[in-house]
């Protein structure tokens, strides 16, 4: 029932002027900073093994900031799925190396876990002419998975990928030229990762990026997606000419540095909620 009414009020916000959207957004994501404790010590936490460099007072105003955006991009979603095509257009710009996802080659979008991924997908399957694909885990309540992959798949030629689909379905379809659109910056669990250094800390970080462009024979695009006052800014960065090589190891510790690089650009849009230091190698104390 409660998914239905936060659905349904989703619905009518998307006919609200964007910045009333985005205001309450704000007033969303500090109350969730003041309210969600534990999550608010998980950003600390995050920021302060990242940013020992950085004063208290900053790391905690970053944290501030990413709860505040987090919400915004969260309510974003309303008109991203609910508004008019015109209205989804005139909110989303596309800018940086666009020539480097064109023609029908197989490529990787690397996409980091800043609070606009969504937003960014629905701009590269809106105004590119490609079959877009991703990798989806199903939600556990059956109205807010359907809603999501309704939104998701709201726009262009896109397909969205269940995990348990498996890899070879994956590389199958990004050998026929459809750009896959990876987030591979967060914990899995140990299982699926290697060890490999983010801001001078041992993460374990799956290697996915190396796999799936070796198999596919692809390149890497990085995409990041900014948060801005009239919508988001989609920026697709030049392809990594040395990607991948022979070494799955060295690549994944290549792409979480190139992440640092990324992250500094807006460390307070970055998805700090996240244990992302959650698994330690063996011997190592817990960090949360």
């Amino acid at each position: 029932m409660l998914s239905h009414i936060g659905i349904g009020f989703m619905h009518l916000l998307a006919h609200l002027p964007l910045g009333l959207v985005r205001g309450l957004g704000a007033v969303l994501g500090w109350l969730l900073f003041y309210l969600a404790v534990p999550r608010r010590r998980i950003a600390l936490t995050n920021l302060a093994l990242c940013f020992p460099q950085r004063s208290e007072a900053e790391r905690r105003r970053i944290a501030m900031g990413t709860f505040v955006h987090f919400a915004q991009a969260w309510l974003d979603r309303s008109w991203l799925w609910h508004g008019s095509e015109a209205v989804v257009r005139r909110r989303l710009r596309l800018t940086g190396a666009l020539h480097d996802l064109a023609g029908q080659e197989p490529i990787v979008i690397f996409a980091p876990h800043f609070v606009g991924l969504d937003a960014g997908w629905t701009g590269l399957a809106l105004n590119l002419k490609r079959s877009f694909t991703t990798i989806y885990t199903d939600q556990s309540n059956r109205a807010v998975n359907a809603w999501i992959l309704n939104g998701r798949q709201r726009f262009g030629t896109v397909r969205l990928f269940g995990r348990i689909e498996g890899v070879k379905t994956i590389v199958a379809s990004l050998r026929t030229g459809s750009p896959l659109y990876l987030l591979p910056d967060m914990n899995f669990g140990v299982e699926e990762s290697i060890w490999v250094p983010l801001y001078g800390l041992q993460a374990a970080t799956v290697p996915s990026l190396s796999r799936f462009s070796r198999l596919g024979k692809a390149r890497v695009v990085p995409v990041t997606t900014r948060l801005t006052p009239d919508g988001y800014t989609v920026e697709v960065h030049p392809a990594w000419p040395d990607f991948p090589t022979n070494d799955t190891t060295a690549d994944t510790a290549l792409m979480n540095e190139r992440l640092e690089a990324l992250i500094e650009t807006m460390p307070d849009q970055y998805y700090w909620v996240h244990k992302r230091f959650k698994s330690r190698p063996v011997g190592e104390p817990s960090v949360y």
